[in-house]
């Protein structure tokens, strides 16, 4: 089978656990054309099964099996943690069967949103291992927490005035303070949350600010969780390590201060930055424990429960894009192809492409991967603005309308955080289900594509006279 240009290797993030002086810095490559032929077998098959067509010329995938393998990875890369919690970040990718997946593999769900918690529920995760973020919580959304038992982390120290006012006897909830060590960006700005001026938690070394933080848990016997996020993308693990090694020092003071154990658990938030350019997976979840341990070795001693927040590192890998090439011009000496998939999915990559790149690869009208001569392309979108190209002279063998392009590494932020310009329609997500026998891929819903009807129920539809009615 030939390769569409630009497809790699796979691999998953499975890993070994590793000492700090041994972890790989990327996952070895399971092998050859592995993911490559699973993508074409997955494109192919929905092009002859109508999940991709002129009708619907774009949709979403999830790789099931490679999702499974992930969270394999990660849990396998802490198996030497005596107690934590995984929590998927739902942000990431806030589909429920997706979430549901998660949920069955045996992972915790992070929220930051009333809809996110809504989402969590519904998925089947148990209030005990849902941690509720978010720097805004209202008081109604506070006391619905606290009546769940759902976790959550103050992002201020107001937001622990509330929850003294709002926290029933015997609430079986966690609570826990978010601090900012304030240990600098990373290389995207909007992406680091450890900064000086961070709109996020109790910047810590504000004057006065650390001192606040303890006489906090000293005055509140149900305060037990420090919470911290320094940031994923962009982030390199040792920025990453400096900022959450705060957290053990900042426990333990807590502790000599109180003159006995307080905190219970510390909250890294946070996840792994993920690698675009290839299929490498790289950093892997060992090389994260590696860091961890190399910047306070007690970290992960099993003296306080550790959780964490992965999302992007954990699904990224395991989803991509089809759209379908609707025409091909040139303009200016460049060859234009304008497809389905523009910033109404892939919205940080359209406004943001040094700092999110995607790779993109050619297959044809019938879903097999094109070969032919190599020419730069600049791959549109189907927005009416100027700057709606998802990438830019790329080498591709030559589109054509009928053609499909696949957009790599989006399982994670991309169709399940749609922008709703221009009113497009969500595209339809499914799962890839590999099959045992070697029969090809089946397909599950995730999400069934949005019909324009759907968009003018959710713009107003049944108000369409209420404008009219009050000017009478």
């Amino acid at each position: 089978m030939s390769l569409p240009t630009e497809t790699t290797t796979r691999t998953t993030s499975r890993t070994t656990t590793t000492t700090a002086a041994t972890a790989p810095a990327s996952t070895p490559a399971a092998g050859p054309t592995a993911k490559a032929a699973g993508i074409a077998a997955a494109v192919r098959q929905a092009v002859a099964d109508g999940l991709l067509g002129a009708d619907r010329p774009l949709a979403g995938f999830v790789d099931v099996q490679g999702v499974r393998d992930s969270v394999d990875g990660l849990h396998e890369a802490f198996g030497e943690v005596p107690d934590v919690l995984h929590t998927f970040a739902a942000k990431a990718c806030a589909l429920v069967p997706v979430l549901r997946l998660l949920a069955d593999a045996g992972m915790g769900c992070e929220v930051a949103s009333p809809g996110e918690l809504r989402l969590a529920l519904d998925a089947g995760f148990p209030p005990a291992r849902i941690v509720l973020d978010s720097p805004a919580k209202t008081r109604e959304e506070i006391r619905e927490a606290l009546a769940l038992g759902v976790a959550l982390n103050a992002d201020n120290l107001a937001e622990l005035d509330r929850i003294d006012e709002l926290r029933p006897t015997g609430s079986a909830s966690v609570v826990g303070l978010r601090v900012n060590p304030q240990v600098g960006a990373g290389a995207i700005g909007a992406m680091s949350t450890a900064t000086a001026h961070s709109k996020f938690g109790v910047a810590l070394r504000d004057p006065g600010a650390r001192e606040r933080v303890v006489e906090a848990f000293v005055r509140r016997p149900w305060l037990t969780r420090l919470h911290a996020h320094v940031g994923s993308q962009g982030c390199p693990l040792p920025l990453i390590a400096r900022g959450l090694a705060t957290l053990h020092r900042l426990a333990e003071e807590i502790d000599d201060r109180v003159g006995h154990r307080r905190i219970t658990s510390l909250d890294l938030g946070g996840g792994l930055p993920v690698n675009f350019a290839d299929d490498c997976v790289t950093p892997t979840y060992a090389a994260y424990v590696a860091a961890l341990t190399a910047a306070e070795p007690a970290l992960l001693d099993g003296r306080y429960r550790l959780v964490t927040e992965f999302g992007r590192s954990l699904l990224a890998k395991n989803g991509f894009l089809a759209a379908r090439v609707e025409y091909v011009k040139d303009a200016g000496g460049r060859r234009v192809a304008v497809t389905h998939a523009g910033a109404q999915v892939a919205t940080r990559t359209v406004f943001m492409p040094e700092a999110w790149p995607v790779r993109v690869s050619a297959y044809g009208p019938d879903g097999t991967p094109k070969e032919g001569p190599v020419l730069p392309h600049d791959v549109a979108g189907p927005l009416c603005f100027a700057g709606d190209v998802v990438a830019h002279e790329r080498p591709l063998p030559e589109l054509a309308e009928g053609d499909w392009v696949v957009l790599h590494d989006t399982g994670a932020y991309y169709f399940s955080a749609p922008w709703a310009y221009n009113s497009l329609p969500r595209p339809g997500v499914y799962g890839c289900l590999r099959q045992e026998d070697g029969g090809g891929v089946a397909f599950a819903t995730v999400r069934t594509p949005q019909t324009v009807r759907e968009i003018s129920v959710e713009s107003g539809l049944a108000h369409a006279d209420a404008l009219l009615e009050s000017s009478a």
